[in-house]
């Protein structure tokens, strides 16, 4: 039996995996019986009582009386709202510079370039630590805040805009759930022709009008100390956007100029055969076929995106692992706070990878 080449495989990567087992097994009850033996709690039940924190900046309702679990909630909101507009802005800037750093003109491809090479060859929390130090030199005081759009005001204390309200109840934030999954399922069937392109906009436009949704818009106005209205973008909020956005684009710009040019020359020819626009090969053609390549090197950009939003801590912005430090130094239980650490960090890379192999097979080439 044990000459048997897969039988002998078996028994000794059970044996291996048992051993993994036993030994983080006796790591863990070590860890735990030293604790009890020193007095430092143990435990999640912490998680419940009011955390008594402050957290500078937060996108969800907090409050200091808050328990420790809705603090950490907030801070991860904090980090999911960086993450996914750098993911977001980084990805439109690099579509755009990795096709210019491909164009005929030597200044916008040469401009392109070194915006690449800048990004990609610097420390990020350099870059970040350098933003943060223009806010108190650059730019002016509140008092004398820069007006360079209608409603947009740039300051020491960083940006004020325009914000959009929106009143919507619970009924109607049902109806309009209901009308996005409709329209969800609809735009298939508009794309396969079996019904009018305009059904689409037509349920959004319902949803919207039965769910009596209202919405207003409130400008900023300067009070004589300090603006009023609208919303706020704090120098550490504006930096880590601003500098992760400039420094993720480097990367993405790179990955969409190798896509661009892993489409054959013929596929170019053929377009212009058919008459077609540069750009309408490139939006036609060219990006549908190069999406198959750079899905997968773009996934683990959006995980560095999600790895490098820690570097917040750096410019003083309240993320998830600035959060978190704070609990675990007044709460004392370190342990289980970095289990949650790394809980929440797996959890959130794991999803982004899930969702970019699910699109990159939706998108891959099936053989028959």
């Amino acid at each position: 039996m044990l000459s048997e080449a897969k039988t002998r495989s078996i028994i000794i990567q059970g044996v291996l995996v048992t051993a993994v087992i036993a030994f983080a097994a006796l790591l863990v009850y070590t860890t735990f019986a030293n604790l009890r033996a020193r007095g430092i709690p143990i435990g999640f039940d912490f998680l419940t009582m009011p955390s008594r924190i402050i957290i500078s900046e937060a996108i969800l309702t907090y409050k200091s009386r808050d328990p420790y679990y809705w603090a950490i909630v907030v801070g991860l909101a904090n980090t999911v709202f960086v993450s996914a507009l750098v993911i977001f802005f980084s990805s439109l800037l690099g579509l755009v510079v990795g096709i210019t750093r491909l164009s005929s003109n030597p200044l916008a491809a040469g401009t392109c370039r070194v915006w690449v090479e800048i990004a990609r060859n610097s420390p990020p929390i350099v870059l970040l630590i350098f933003l943060y130090s223009l806010w108190w030199k650059v730019l002016p005081p509140v008092g004398e805040a820069l007006n360079p759009l209608p409603g947009v005001y740039a300051s020491m204390r960083g940006f004020v805009v325009p914000a959009i309200s929106i009143d919507l109840g619970m009924t109607g934030a049902l109806i309009i759930l209901f009308a996005l999954t409709l329209a969800a399922l609809s735009y298939g069937l508009a794309r396969s022709g079996r019904l009018p392109p305009l059904v689409v906009p037509a349920i959004l436009a319902a949803g919207v009008v039965l769910a009596d949704m209202r919405f207003a818009v409130d400008f900023p106005v300067f009070t004589g100390s300090n603006f009023r209205g609208g919303s706020e973008l704090t120098p550490e909020l504006s930096t880590i956007l601003v500098g992760l956005t400039i420094y993720t684009t480097g990367f993405v710009a790179e990955i969409v100029r190798g896509g661009v040019l892993s489409v054959g020359r013929g596929q170019w020819d053929a377009g212009h055969s058919l008459g077609l626009s540069r750009g309408k090969i490139l939006r036609l053609v060219v990006i549908p076929q190069m999406l198959r390549v750079i899905v997968p090197p773009l996934n683990s950009q959006y995980i560095n995106v999600v790895k490098n939003s820690t570097l917040a801590i750096a410019v003083g912005y309240p993320d998830f692992l600035a959060v978190m430090n704070t609990i675990i130094s007044k709460s004392s239980h370190s342990i289980e706070g970095v289990f949650i650490i790394l809980g929440a960090y797996l959890a959130l890379n794991l999803t982004l990878s899930s969702a970019a192999n699910w699109y990159n097979r939706r998108i891959a080439i099936v053989e028959r």
